[in-house]
């Protein structure tokens, strides 16, 4: 038997937002109205080059936020001024899709961005130009899966929001709809 819970944000997408950017865009198929699909989140560990240890700390960190197993990703090439040598462990990352997708989204936007020290909002800039948006969290310790007495490292991360509409503009929309506090 397949599991019942479906996620708030992916039943408000059903029942509000697929018919608002419908009447605001002018879809005439159901296909075109853009959707969500997938978030990925990132963390580079730049200390990693002096102890491997931290790689798997903060692997540990993003698994907690993500409810997903990342994957430690390693470098490409060898950089001599950084003291970086081909194959070293220096970042995690993890994909999200369907109900942990919005899962995270839910927890990102009404817990961890308000707990953010100073935040103003999000830059509407920081689209791509093909709909998908990024944004970097300088701490990952706003997240209230991470406790902050354990935490020996903090590290930034990058999160990116995937979607499948064509321009940045339906993008925003979709973006808003899911209650994302881009700043005017």
């Amino acid at each position: 038997m397949a599991n019942a819970y479906v996620p708030r944000l992916k039943l408000q997408y059903e029942a509000e937002l697929r018919e608002a950017m419908s009447k605001e865009f002018g879809y005439t198929n159901p296909m075109q109205i853009p959707r969500l699909s997938k978030v990925v989140l990132n963390m580079g560990i730049g200390e990693s080059v002096v102890d491997t240890k931290k790689v798997q700390a903060a692997a540990d960190d993003l698994a907690l936020i993500s409810g997903q197993k990342p994957v430690i990703v390693n470098a490409r090439k060898s950089i001599a001024t950084f003291k970086l040598r081909e194959g070293m462990p220096i970042g995690v990352k993890v994909t999200l899709r369907k109900n942990h997708m919005f899962e995270f989204v839910d927890r990102l936007v009404t817990i961890a961005l308000p707990r953010v020290r100073d935040f103003r909002g999000l830059s509407p800039k920081s689209f791509d130009g093909r709909g998908n948006f990024a944004l970097g969290i300088k701490e990952h310790i706003v997240f209230p899966e991470i406790d902050y007495d354990k935490v020996s490292d903090i590290w930034g991360m990058d999160v990116i929001v995937c979607t499948t509409a064509p321009t940045d503009d339906e993008a925003r929309s979709l973006l808003k709809g899911f209650n994302f506090p881009f700043r005017t």
